[in-house]
């Protein structure tokens, strides 16, 4: 009993520090300012190296997916603060992943 209550005490200390938040664009959002945001993002200290072409999240090759992932690795590496999620008024957090790719934390 005891190591089952130490294991679940870890367990919840280890996933109580994320968030678990993603950071979607909006739907009925122009191209043009999805694409702002992709820029304003990975100019902005989120990682974009892996929606580059023939990157590991390339694909789906949408503006919309790429402005997703932008702008969640951008939340996350601002350490999830609300107003970071914000682009606007264009995105807002979800505890779901927009897709499939994003079933793991982006950094």
């Amino acid at each position: 009993m005891t190591i089952f209550l130490l294991f679940s005490l870890l367990f919840l200390a280890i996933t109580s520090h994320s968030s678990g938040l993603y950071c979607i664009c909006k739907d009925g959002v122009s191209d043009q300012q999805l694409q702002k945001n992709i820029d304003y993002a990975c100019g902005a200290g989120a990682d974009c190296t892996q929606i580059n072409q023939n990157g590991p999240c390339y694909n789906p090759n949408t503006i919309k997916d790429h402005c997703n992932y932008a702008v969640t690795s951008y939340y996350q590496r601002k350490g999830a603060a609300g107003a970071s999620c914000d682009f606007s008024g264009t995105a807002t957090t979800s505890p779901n992943p927009p897709t499939s790719k994003f079933s793991r934390k982006i950094k």
